[in-house]
């Protein structure tokens, strides 16, 4: 890393105050666990809190970070500028960034979690998060992709300040979606209604909160969400269509198996098929009553397939929209958005979004 973190020059380079009433962290969905050891606690979320001085919007944006991540990913961007929690902050929201269990500041052990998901391969960064134009046949969009910060290679500043966050997660996709769901639903006991902002892997938190407390949840916006629906990953597979863990369908499925599904081509060049319900389907009576956006960008592995989500959220009833960055102006971003050169930008794109809901 080059850059020159003294407080004077951290002083110099900044941008105007950042005016706070409040900051701090607590904690959230620990439970007990007995061990060899004695009582120890498993399942534990951090939740970070941001609280503006101007507080401009009644409803906090909770910040939900992706696989392999964890809450910094909010924090700052790989180039070493403000991150979404800033940006958002500075245009008076209330702001909480959370560590889902097992990342980041919320503590990780296989005796307590379960076993941990393999080491990330770096070179699967390289080619899916930071440089994909040098490796066009891995999608058809990749060769749009211009905005990661550097070289995008192991030893380049920035890439290496990615690779630093990342970390494992748990091997069971099911059991990680619970013990999320178990803690997301005391956080928002805690702070009270809110729009979930979910990326990636953490997508289906979103899902899963709305499913659990539909009252607390006023919108969610899934920035790329895990899918599409019913696929299998390592660890696991979306067996109830955007989640491991199980949702609430009208009329009831009491297992996976119950959904009936069919294929749905694609509509879109370079896109692809997905799976939906056969009608009749069954609706998500708790992800109702809200509006929800998912939000892609153009040149990510997922614009091809994010409008799977986008279609079976819409059959089975949700208000749901499907925002492309690229018919708003903004191109030329991977999955990691947040973290490249024209974070700000995308940030403002979903802000434009949310006051078009009238939730701000």
């Amino acid at each position: 890393m080059n850059r020159d973190f003294r407080p004077q020059a951290l002083h110099a380079a900044g941008r105007p105050s950042l005016a706070l009433a409040a900051q701090g962290f607590f904690w959230v969905g620990g439970q007990r666990l007995d061990t060899p050891a004695g009582p120890v606690m498993r399942g534990q979320m951090y939740v970070e809190y941001w609280i503006p001085a101007d507080l401009r919007h009644p409803l906090p944006i909770v910040m939900i970070h992706g696989g392999g991540g964890q809450g910094l990913d909010f924090l700052g961007t790989a180039d070493g500028r403000e991150g979404w929690a800033h940006w958002f902050v500075r245009q008076g929201y209330a702001v909480y960034v959370v560590d889902r269990p097992g990342h980041g500041r919320s503590p990780f052990h296989p005796e307590a979690l379960g076993p941990m998901s393999p080491l990330l391969p770096t070179a699967f960064l390289e080619e899916m998060f930071c440089k994909p134009e040098e490796h066009p046949e891995r999608y058809p969009q990749a060769r749009l992709h211009n905005k990661w910060p550097g070289a995008g290679h192991l030893g380049d500043p920035a890439f290496d300040h990615f690779l630093a966050s990342a970390g494992p997660a748990q091997a069971d996709m099911a059991q990680a979606h619970k013990d999320t769901r178990h803690a997301g639903v005391e956080m928002l006991a805690a702070i009270g209604p809110a729009i979930l902002l979910t990326h990636s892997a953490g997508g289906p938190t979103g899902w899963l909160l709305a499913d659990a407390c539909p009252d607390l949840v006023k919108a969610i916006v899934a920035v790329e969400p895990v899918g599409p629906p019913f696929t299998e990953r390592a660890g696991g597979k979306l067996a109830w269509g955007l989640t491991a863990a199980p949702l609430r369908f009208d009329p009831p499925a009491a297992t996976p198996e119950d959904l009936d599904l069919v294929e749905k081509a694609p509509v879109r060049d370079g896109t692809v098929a997905c799976l939906i319900q056969r009608e009749p389907a069954r609706q998500l009576p708790n992800l109702t009553g809200f509006p929800i956006v998912v939000v892609t960008a153009e040149a990510s592995w997922m614009a091809m397939d994010n409008h799977g989500t986008v279609d079976f959220l819409a059959q089975a009833g949700a208000d749901v929209e499907h925002l492309r960055l690229e018919d708003h102006g903004v191109h030329g971003n991977g999955h990691a958005m947040m973290l490249e050169t024209n974070s700000d930008d995308v940030a403002a794109v979903i802000a434009g979004w949310i006051d078009g809901k009238a939730l701000s």
